[in-house]
């Protein structure tokens, strides 16, 4: 009678199969916008914002972060939905893609200032690379607004509640996002997703609107989304300093520690905190030494902390300024760069070294950006430049 009963009492103590965990597959780094992507005061009020974003790699079902990390009193959402666009240049939703988004099972949340919220996981099947559409309708104006400027994809404003409709006739545009922050996918196979934490070069200055040709959007497809990449760079971003959005310490728990099945981090970062030092006016050598000392200092307290949940981290050179008027850099601005960069390079400061500044400068003048990559400012690399960023990124360390 015992061993006819053995078989079932196995089977019973036999722990149920894990189900497939969430995976981060598209992010952005929120901050207060500035007075060139704050939307109106009232333009917000009973109106419908869709936004289009690309995953990196695909799943059975999605959830959506959103935020409300710099409003001043409780955001309150009413509606909300996802679905695929037929186009990443449209509004329009491919048939019968629309799914809608609940709270805790219902259709309204309450999002407290400062706080985020993910919706309840909803079946969707995306590819890697699907475009998606986030619709929320606010009934009322925010008190602040909570967002990332710098985009580059057109989001669609209509007035009215619209969040399950196909099309937005008439809607305004703007080149921002506004109150989303994440999306995840529920995908089985390896996890072990790569977060870009950067600054304007990482957030893709100069790429052209909706075309998704930032480098770290080159590198996504050259990993044939088999592993998420999920950009985090704010443009004027600063390890040391806030300023275009919170500094990079700040943020990096928001950013980077909390991404679902996050595995790696390419940390892009520094050439702001150089720049700013002697933009106004020259600074002397102990200040210039002390920089030095704070921005190594600020990547060693990244990669221990990253390496506290079991994170790789790898430093990304940063890239020659000389020729850029903005920051009008000299030889002190160049001494600090090539500080940094050592202290990059150095065996065990990161995991392992991603040398854009040698795939990107000129061999002629080093202190330069090659001309074939740079987009015109001396700083910024132009559409090739973002490509050779790509390349540049060994994706053996990846697997």
């Amino acid at each position: 009678m015992l061993s006819s009963l053995l078989p079932a009492l196995l089977l019973a103590a036999a722990p149920a199969p894990a189900a497939c965990p969430w995976q981060a597959s598209w992010g952005t780094s929120v901050m207060q916008p500035g007075a060139d992507s704050t939307l109106p005061a009232g333009r917000l009020a009973d109106a419908t914002l869709r936004q289009v974003m690309r995953v990196s790699v695909g799943g059975d079902s999605v959830r959506v972060r959103l935020s409300n990390a710099f409003g001043r009193a409780p955001l309150r959402i009413d509606g909300a939905a996802i679905g695929r666009v037929a186009a990443n240049t449209a509004a329009t939703l491919a048939p019968g893609s629309s799914r809608a988004l609940t709270f805790a099972g219902r259709a309204d949340v309450l999002i407290p200032a400062g706080a985020d919220w993910w919706s309840d996981p909803v079946s969707l099947p995306v590819a890697a690379f699907a475009d998606l559409a986030v619709s929320l309708h606010l009934p009322a104006d925010p008190e602040g607004q909570t967002g990332h400027p710098g985009s580059r994809a057109t989001s669609y404003l209509a007035k009215g509640a619209h969040v399950a409709d196909t099309a937005l006739p008439g809607a305004d545009t703007t080149p921002h996002w506004y109150f989303v922050g994440g999306i995840e996918v529920r995908r089985c196979g390896s996890a072990r997703g790569i977060v870009a934490f950067g600054d304007s070069i990482t957030d893709g200055h100069g790429v052209a609107i909706d075309s998704n040709g930032r480098w770290t959007d080159v590198l996504a497809r050259r990993l044939g989304g088999r592993r998420a990449v999920v950009n985090q760079g704010i443009s004027g971003n600063r390890i040391l300093r806030d300023g275009t959005g919170p500094n990079a310490l700040a943020r990096f728990e928001r950013d980077v520690l909390s991404q679902a099945g996050v595995g790696h981090v390419v940390l892009l970062e520094g050439i702001n905190d150089v720049g700013v030092l002697q933009r106004d006016a020259p600074a002397g050598v102990g200040e210039q030494d002390a920089l030095i000392a704070q921005v190594t200092a600020g990547y060693a307290q990244m990669v221990a902390r990253a390496h506290q949940r079991g994170i790789r981290v790898y430093g990304g050179t940063i890239l020659p300024f000389m020729a850029n008027r903005y920051y009008h850099p000299d030889a002190a601005s160049e001494r600090m760069r090539q500080a940094i960069n050592a202290w990059i390079r150095t065996p065990g400061h990161f995991d392992a070294v991603i040398d854009f500044d040698a795939a990107l400068r000129d061999p002629a003048r080093p202190a330069y950006l090659a001309p074939a990559y740079d987009s015109g400012d001396g700083l910024h690399p132009g559409a090739a430049g973002y490509r050779a960023m790509a390349d540049a990124v060994p994706v053996t360390l990846f697997r």
